[in-house]
């Protein structure tokens, strides 16, 4: 059974041809093929280069290949040669989608630019993940996730208070790019079943990274105000922030003075709210030092977990701050099915959850040209041909 034909899946019979690597690419890929489209990756001959980031590795591919190369097939083709691109053209022609993070014009230099490509498949989405885009002043530019960080801005409000930019710990932009560009694969295909006409599909690490400036961005605008650095604490909302709790840390985030009244009380300190120098959230921000100091000595004598839970359940948002072993062995992280095991390979779920179409997980990131032979032959070519262009080296296999 191939993915296309996976019953109950939310996608199934989306075909999508994945040439890109490294992250928001293959983010953007693992999703759709999660979701039951069929996602045939293809590699080039020296493979994804994020196979080689590492330790740790499994079977000569790193984590980070194994983090985001989930529910595709695999295959290796040299698309610089013309038998390369011409395996290309045949899988394109039964495809609806093709993803690509090639520098901008190389296409174009082999002659499947989206313009060709658009003449001869009408219905393809041809969707593309770039640093800043083909054009503007930094047009056809590289980008890569931490760079993109500090030009748009995102660096500039990370990081503690006197302290200076600090990169986010997670490759945010990447990622945030690989969902963009997956919902506008669906916006696409949801419009060409009117128009019968695919489309160009763009999403950049620029232009993703510039709408993840919210709230800064918002308080600029109407304030004219530049956002500084203040560590955990929210920048319009008080209390938001960390706190020391016993032995651990818990984050605690009051949006509303209904909720400040709460924590106060369970911290057997109504008074604490009922002061007018804290009464309101503005009032809190003006204060905001006195008022964490308070907050910081009732905490001190409570069980980080026992608090929090007591919190939570009286609806005040609250929580530990967890490690990453804590997150994936968590009673919760279990029961909504973010932790995906087949075999032996572990990974992170699909957070969208469909309820008559779930996420489906049974195909393991596919080792370097894993599928090639068995891609090449579903879509024509002969033992011969195949071994031809193995030989050629315009397409690799495994061994």
């Amino acid at each position: 059974m191939t993915m296309a034909t996976r019953p109950g899946a939310a996608l199934s019979g989306l075909k999508v041809i994945d040439c890109t690597r490294v992250l928001g690419g293959p983010f953007c890929s693992q999703w759709l093929g999660d979701h039951g489209a069929e996602v045939i990756k293809i590699e080039p001959p020296q493979g994804d280069e994020t196979r080689g980031w590492g330790p740790p590795f499994k079977d000569g591919a790193s984590s980070y290949f194994i983090g985001v190369n989930r529910s595709k097939r695999g295959i290796a083709l040299d698309l610089a040669q013309e038998d390369g691109r011409a395996v290309l053209h045949r899988l394109l022609a039964e495809a609806d989608v093709l993803i690509e993070n090639f520098k901008t014009g190389t296409l174009e230099k082999w002659g499947i630019g989206y313009d060709t490509l658009s003449q001869r498949y009408p219905r393809l989405i041809h969707a593309r993940l770039s640093g800043f885009g083909a054009d503007g002043p930094l047009g056809g530019l590289p980008g890569y996730d931490a760079i993109v960080q500090a030009q748009a801005g995102l660096m500039s409000v990370n990081g503690a208070r006197g302290d200076g930019p600090l990169r986010m710990g997670v490759p945010l932009v990447d990622i945030a790019t690989g969902m963009s560009l997956a919902f506008g694969i669906m916006a696409a295909a949801f419009e060409r079943q009117t128009s019968g006409r695919g489309q160009f599909v763009e999403a950049s690490l620029y232009d993703v990274a510039c709408s993840l400036l919210f709230p800064h961005s918002a308080n600029y605008f109407l304030s004219g105000t530049v956002a500084g650095r203040s560590g955990n604490q929210h920048a319009n909302v008080v209390p938001y922030d960390m706190f020391d709790c016993g032995a651990d840390k818990i984050f605690i985030g009051c949006g509303n003075d209904g909720q400040w009244r709460k924590l106060c009380a369970i911290l057997g300190d109504p008074g604490f709210a009922a002061d007018p120098t804290y009464a309101t959230n503005a009032d809190r921000l003006a204060n905001i030092d006195a008022m964490r100091a308070r907050l910081v000595a009732l905490l001190a004598p409570h069980d980080a977990h026992a608090i929090t839970r007591q919190l939570m359940e009286a609806g005040v948002p609250a929580g530990r701050v967890n490690t990453v072993a804590d997150v994936f062995t968590a009673a919760h992280t279990l029961h909504r099915d973010m932790l995906v095991e087949i075999g032996d390979y572990r990974g992170a779920g699909n957070p969208v959850k469909l309820s008559r179409t779930p996420a489906r997980f049974d195909r393991t990131p596919p080792r370097f040209g894993q599928d090639t032979h068995a891609v090449l032959t579903e879509h024509g070519y002969t033992d011969a041909q195949i071994d031809a262009m193995l030989a050629a080296g315009a397409a690799a296999a495994a061994t």
